[in-house]
């Protein structure tokens, strides 16, 4: 694996080879002493043009956790608010010594744009591109699903038969793209409940179904329900009339969640809007695997940079995801 740069295409083999080590980087975690000595040596810089605390200390602990140097960029403050290019930002990181770059960039593909143009020989991982997609969330939340449903016996299968329904805010939702791809790959069923406004043009090109009913979507017996955070902050025009009837007609809450079938769970990427698209019983009760998505990012995002960095490299199948 060169580099993760979407979900769309990775390969089933791939997408599983990476569940898969994050099974091994998880058990791991579970030991006194967390570290690892893999990445001594080589250095991860994280290199975030949008604030995000959680997915930028994450890929910090997973790098950490494999003795990797890390480096945090924040573009904020920085020259490249003074008007510093992507180009030069990649050449000032080459001349560094970077082996990996995380990448969290308001322009959709431009970790595609960092991989491709030759101005760096790290590996680079997409941590997030504008409203593209968001690669290591969508591996969490199917590595979540998988373990939830297999236990200790999750190596090596894939989501075949499991049916998964998206909720929300899909327009602007890297999440929802990545997981959709993901899911699809990985056999998983799934379909995607939104306001008509906030559903993108494109979607009949998705392998999704789409509906505008949560209570029909909730129907049919779903093995996990993932919330979208209603993102308020990318909406400059009016989606939907108010908070109040979203959270009416599409938020998840405890009445909704007690008429979910034995096992199935409640995702949320976070952060969350307690009280809009989901309510505090929902995300707080025992369906609800929102820490341990987080737990679970770690180890996922410990598989990715092992592979991008250690593992099995696919260079010479001329594999460049």
């Amino acid at each position: 694996m060169r580099h993760l740069l979407d979900t769309r295409t990775l390969d089933r083999e791939t997408a599983l080879r990476i569940l898969d080590v994050a099974e091994d980087m998880s058990d791991t975690q579970s030991r006194e002493v967390k570290k690892l000595p893999t990445l001594r040596g080589k250095t991860v810089v994280n290199l975030f043009f949008e604030d995000s605390t959680r997915t930028r200390i994450s890929f910090e602990a997973a790098a950490k956790r494999l003795s990797a140097d890390v480096i945090n960029f924040a573009a904020k403050g920085s020259s490249v608010s003074k008007g510093e290019s992507l180009k030069d930002t990649a050449q000032t990181l080459q001349a560094m010594g970077a082996d990996a770059v995380v990448i969290r960039h308001p322009a959709s593909g431009a970790p595609q744009t960092l991989a491709t143009s030759g101005w760096i020989s790290a590996g680079v991982v997409n941590a997030g591109d504008g409203t593209h997609e968001h690669p290591t969330q969508a591996l969490l939340d199917a590595f979540t699903i998988r373990k939830r449903r297999f236990g200790a016996d999750s190596r090596g299968r894939d989501l075949a038969g499991v049916r998964v329904v998206i909720v929300g805010d899909v327009l602007h939702s890297r999440v929802a793209r990545s997981n959709v791809w993901l899911l699809a790959t990985l056999g998983a069923e799934v379909t995607l409940v939104s306001p008509p406004t906030l559903v993108p043009q494109n979607v009949s090109l998705w392998p999704a179904k789409v509906v505008y009913d949560l209570d029909q979507a909730l129907a049919e017996g779903p093995d996990a329900v993932m919330m979208l955070r209603i993102q308020l902050e990318r909406m400059s025009a009016a989606y939907f009339p108010t908070e109040r009837e979203y959270s009416r007609r599409w938020g998840l809450d405890a009445l909704r969640v007690a008429g979910l079938p034995d096992g199935s769970i409640v995702m949320h990427p976070g952060p969350m809007n307690r009280g809009l698209e989901i309510s505090s019983e929902a995300a707080d009760s025992p369906r609800s695997t929102v820490l341990e998505q987080v737990t679970n990012g770690v180890s996922i995002r410990m598989a990715v940079l092992y592979l991008l960095l250690a593992g099995e490299r696919d260079d010479e199948r001329g594999g460049d995801q």
